[in-house]
């Protein structure tokens, strides 16, 4: 088994008390040498610059490599560029490259007159502004947009074709879920990493929005794990690790080696579940010695 990788991805605080736990969330998991953490993107754009300020900020005062999430939406390729090339004068070198939601109350992707028309249209684009190092999204249950698993998978293709270095997968919740989708695009000639997302569950009616919305399935089983729980936030998170810990677990007894965490600006859950996988804090102290 190679040594263990982990990314892990945070939203754009709204207001100064969130941006003070996002800091906090950040100092926490900054020990386990993450290879990069991410800064997300609202729907519709509507965060550019409250990401941008965050992927600056802890690129320059955290110390850690930062990705911005890039999209297509409500924006010409010109702007688009223009952000990009911004990211790349402040230092930043990574992109997450995202079609992107459509903006609050429109229920389709309408792209921009002028604008990139998709994210595989888009990493050809930001290829050509700069050396940047490229993530993209892969689905392991089916973009809840796409016609088939198998348009899905093409798309995918199309992406990396484009010169993606790299896929992240949309959360899931059964490691044989991400195990097969991860056969069958290796199958279709897509050979760069294919980095799953892990989603700590600690409120399970949040995250079930999340997953109807992101088209991930909730197992039966798990919502027996969390049956009444409501009330009981210590339990749900001793839960929330065991099972999230599990899934990484067989994983990681599979082969996998690099782990994405969408930590929804919390520390806790993810640095517990880093902890079971085998992760220790590096020079940080008696305890800062390689797993």
């Amino acid at each position: 088994m190679g040594p263990l990788s982990v990314s892990f991805e945070f939203f754009p605080p709204k207001t100064e008390t969130m941006a003070e736990n996002l800091w906090r969330a950040m100092e926490r998991l900054r020990p386990l040498q993450p290879a990069f953490v991410s800064v997300t993107y609202g729907a519709g754009g509507s965060t550019r610059q409250r990401t941008h300020d965050t992927v600056t900020r802890i690129q320059n005062e955290g110390g850690l490599p930062c990705a911005a999430h890039l999209t297509c939406v409500a924006a010409s390729r010109d702007e688009v560029n223009e952000v990009a090339r911004t990211y790349w004068q402040a230092g930043v070198r990574h992109l997450v490259a995202l079609r992107g939601d459509p903006p609050e109350g429109e229920e389709d992707f309408q792209n921009h007159p002028h604008g990139y028309r998709n994210a595989a249209e888009l990493v050809a684009g930001l290829r050509d502004v700069a050396a940047f190092e490229i993530s993209v999204a892969a689905y392991p249950e089916m973009h809840p947009n796409s016609p088939s698993s198998q348009a899905d998978l093409d798309n995918l293709k199309r992406k990396i074709d484009a010169g993606a270095n790299r896929a992240i997968t949309q959360f899931f919740f059964d490691a044989d879920t991400y195990l097969r989708f991860l056969e069958r695009a290796r199958a279709a000639g897509i050979w760069v990493p294919i980095v799953p997302g892990i989603l700590p569950v600690s409120n399970f009616v949040q995250a079930s929005r999340i997953a109807k919305a992101c088209g991930a399935a909730m197992p039966a089983w798990m919502a027996h794990l969390f049956e009444g729980l409501e009330d009981d936030a210590e339990t749900r998170r001793m839960v929330a690790v065991t099972v999230a810990a599990e899934q990484c677990r067989k994983l990681q007894i599979a082969g996998v080696t690099d782990f994405h965490f969408y930590t929804l600006n919390r520390a806790d859950l993810t640095y517990a579940i880093c902890h079971i996988m085998g992760l220790r804090p590096q020079g940080d102290g008696p305890e800062g010695t390689p797993a």
